[in-house]
């Protein structure tokens, strides 16, 4: 008989991926079901495990996919079922997300549960905009406040009393009674020139920001237009918001970047493209596995020593031969006096997590620039393993094959195969523009990238290529293609730079 389950309500934050918590993304990691809201950035439901089962319950203002007392029966339902449960909320699990409610059906029914909080939304996003919600020369409290009201009611806020404290006031799911709320200040005594600002999707590509006065806000807003989910400030500090504003001055601020590569290889090209400003989802439309005929790559293995060179030509490469070679019980001291050679930079740093330099890398990382470097000086009569994927471009055979000399094996060793995921509507992201660019390293994950997306229209994909043979790929199904100076992470993130210039 299965054990009880147990529950974690998670606080996924306000978007930026990189302000959701390290213990929470070790909680998702080990979810069984995962209950999430629509508030919950797309770079975080990336790290849902493929393994888990998902339950979306909605939960966007005036948009509910489930009522709050569905929503706790279907945790206690699940928990009782034994599973581990991640409830993923948006934001904070006990700032207006109504966590206390989901808890309180679990603590009558002796559920284990255990609450993670999250990056709140009231300061991550004014900090993101350059407001500091407390500042000694302008307040010295600040006060949260929901500015959700059934319709048809007053509020049961007293503004008076906010009024008087003096501090900054932040309402949350108030962006449909904005000017209700301005009103409400004013006639409790606000001064109608006090600054106040509407801040859009904080801490995302969407992220937009119109600063007024508390008498005048609504009327920017019908001017310039907003979208939710967006919060409103009120308060002197918001004055500081241009000088003190940082996020919008990162090259890449605004912009939206597909990220697709195997799993494992994702995280370099993504926190670069982060540091930059740019808003990342990663969604890995290829992995890699060793292959199920491991004969002849054993084979191999066990006469290493008859070897001049080994060619590496990708990460996941050096990744899984080290992997085979570990179980044939064999490391590093296996390889005795052969040399290496990679395609580039990003195979180099893979050899350098086993503690080994290539003897040869071209200046042109590509598989006809590695080839026709090893037939330039490889030695005569020289036997040359190649073990790589099994989908393996023939380039490199091309440019060995030149030199008669040369003794090739070619030896497959891992497999590349498709993944998709249902989180995400990435047809929809680009159908309606969010997606600026997808960046492709490799014709393979091009292609793994369309095996994901049936039915959308290439046409609207701005494709970075790492090189040209990927570039070929994304143009053969009508994307706008641009390809980086070099096959290199660096070079394909300063494309994609230099194309937000534009």
């Amino acid at each position: 008989m299965k054990m009880t389950g147990k529950v974690w309500l998670v606080g996924a934050g306000p978007g930026d991926v990189g302000l959701f918590t390290i213990k929470g993304e070790q909680v998702l990691k080990q979810a069984e079901v995962v209950v999430y809201d629509s508030l919950v950035g797309d770079g975080v439901l990336a790290l849902v495990p493929k393994s888990a089962r998902l339950i979306n319950v909605g939960k966007r203002a005036g948009h509910h996919t489930m009522k709050q007392e569905m929503i706790n029966q279907v945790l206690l339902d699940e928990a009782k079922k034994g599973f581990r449960v991640v409830r993923l909320k948006g934001g904070d699990p006990f700032l207006f997300g109504r966590g206390g409610e989901e808890l309180e059906l679990l603590s009558e029914n002796d559920i284990p549960y255990e609450v993670v909080p999250g990056v709140t939304s009231s300061i991550a996003v004014p900090a993101y905009n350059g407001i500091p919600v407390t500042h000694r020369d302008y307040c010295s409290s600040v006060h949260i406040i929901t500015g959700h009201k059934k319709a048809g009611q007053e509020y049961n806020i007293d503004f008076e009393a906010l009024v008087r404290t003096g501090g900054t006031l932040v309402f949350l799911m108030g962006v449909t009674a904005l000017s209700d709320i301005c009103s409400n200040l004013m006639k409790a005594g606000m001064n109608p020139d006090m600054p106040a600002a509407i801040l859009q999707q904080g801490t995302t590509a969407g992220q937009k920001r119109i600063v007024a006065t508390v008498s005048t806000l609504k009327e920017e807003v019908e001017k310039q237009g907003i979208e939710t989910p967006a919060i409103i400030v009120v308060g002197g500090v918001c004055e500081v918001a241009d000088k003190f504003a940082w996020y919008e001055k990162l090259p890449l601020f605004g912009c939206k970047v597909l990220v697709t590569r195997p799993k494992e290889l994702i995280s370099v090209m993504a926190k670069k493209l982060r540091t930059y400003g740019a808003e990342v989802l990663e969604l890995p439309s290829i992995g890699v596995k060793a292959v199920e005929d491991k004969k002849r790559i054993h084979e191999c293995l066990e006469k290493l020593e008859s070897y001049q060179w080994i060619a590496f030509t990708s990460p996941s490469g050096v990744r899984i031969f080290f992997e085979l070679l570990m179980e044939k019980g064999k490391d590093i001291r296996a390889l005795g006096k052969v040399k290496l050679a990679a395609i580039g930079q990003g195979t180099k740093k893979a050899l350098a997590e086993y503690g080994l330099y290539p003897d040869l890398m071209p200046q042109i990382y590509d598989g006809e620039a590695l080839g026709r470097k090893m037939a330039q000086e490889c030695e005569e009569n020289a036997r040359i393993l190649i073990p790589r994927a099994a989908i393996g471009n023939k380039e490199i055979l091309q440019e060995l094959g030149k030199r008669k000399d040369l003794m090739v094996d070619d030896v497959a060793t891992y497999d590349t195969y498709y993944e998709s995921q249902e989180l995400i509507d990435e047809v929809g992201e680009f159908e309606k523009g969010s997606i600026d660019y997808a960046v492709f390293t490799s014709a393979s994950t091009v292609k793994g990238f369309v095996n994901a997306v049936p039915g959308l229209d290439y046409t609207k994909v701005k494709a970075a290529c790492i090189g040209k043979q990927t570039q070929a790929a994304a143009a053969a199904y009508g994307m706008e293609t641009y390809v980086a100076k070099e096959a290199s992470i660096d070079s394909l993130v300063e494309l994609v730079i230099q194309l937000r210039k534009l």
